[in-house]
């Protein structure tokens, strides 16, 4: 049996929202919108693959 080296090809990120600079972790593949929590600011947006992120990145979390 061949054994494949795989990569995690997705990872989460801290974000701070533009609005309110609430920062939170979202999936960076998100596949619905992301909300900020304390102000309702879209954060980020699917688009079928990586999702369009609409807030500051602060790190990318494996």
């Amino acid at each position: 049996m061949v054994r494949q080296h795989r990569e995690n090809r997705s990872a989460f990120c801290r974000v701070r929202c533009p609005d309110c600079e609430n920062e939170q972790v979202i999936f960076e593949k998100a596949s619905t919108v992301v909300d900020c929590a304390v102000c309702g600011h879209v954060l980020a947006e699917p688009t079928g693959g990586k999702a369009a992120i609409k807030a500051e990145i602060k790190a990318k979390l494996q």
